[in-house]
């Protein structure tokens, strides 16, 4: 298990787009190890009412996601954290 207490309350405020506050949360959460790579999200239905928002909202939040290379969908298959590729390695890192 993972600490949870990395990835700050879900607690959107001010001008953001709740959507775009839902989808921060989510990448956190995936930043922090709590969600892995390859690991299936939960139905976007479920994710709702955990995070106490419309469908639609976590809808919106899941393309942004995508967008951001976080994520895919496969078409009958469900959503799934994506491997993230290693940043651009400087001099030094072991590699000629």
């Amino acid at each position: 298990m993972s600490d949870r207490s990395q990835v700050p309350d879900f607690n959107p405020q001010g001008p953001q787009l709740v959507n775009v506050a839902l989808a921060d949360h989510i990448a956190a959460r995936i930043a922090t190890g709590e969600l892995r790579p390859g690991v299936r999200l939960p139905a976007e239905r479920a994710l709702a009412d955990e995070y106490g928002v419309a469908y639609m909202t976590v809808r919106r939040a899941a393309a942004v996601l995508r967008e951001r290379g976080l994520i895919v969908t496969v078409h009958g298959k469900g959503t799934f954290v994506v491997e993230q590729k290693p940043e651009e390695a400087g001099p030094g890192d072991g590699r000629e």
